[in-house]
């Protein structure tokens, strides 16, 4: 039976490769939602697709776990300008619902891949976290 980081690395690793894949086989999908500020947008797709394939593969050996998970909060941050752009223009994208709401409660969603890295990473742990609200001391 695995624990609940087990599950949760499990699960964000399969997510990963599902969408890292995806980022590769269909980039004109993701092509619309690059800012237009940014310079070769197929190279970012490209390349975003790569950092998710190795993020999750990092997750999942124990030796480079951990900065697999700090590098996934990192590129989670880096990607939420999409996001952003996403919502505010009402982007469509191809596979995804067509709603707008959908696109605004994603941005919810961010701060919660980003714990969810750190966590299945073991960056933080339930015992930190318990022992810093305890002592007030990190």
């Amino acid at each position: 039976m695995m624990d609940w980081t087990s599950s949760m690395r499990w699960g964000m690793a399969a997510a990963l490769v599902f969408f890292g894949i995806d980022h590769l086989l269909t980039p004109d999908r993701y092509l619309p939602m690059i800012p237009s500020m940014l310079p070769y947008p197929a190279e970012i797709v490209f390349l975003t697709g790569l950092c998710e394939l190795a993020g999750a593969i990092g997750l999942l050996i124990p030796r480079t776990r951990r900065l697999a998970g700090i590098m996934l909060a990192i590129y989670f941050v880096c990607v939420f300008p999409a996001n952003i752009k996403n919502a505010v223009e009402g982007v469509v994208v191809e596979g995804l619902p067509t709603a707008s709401w959908y696109y605004w409660v994603r941005l919810f969603f961010q701060p919660i891949a980003i714990w969810w890295a750190l966590r299945a990473s073991e960056v933080i742990s339930p015992r930190r976290t318990r022992s810093i609200a305890r002592t007030g001391r990190a």
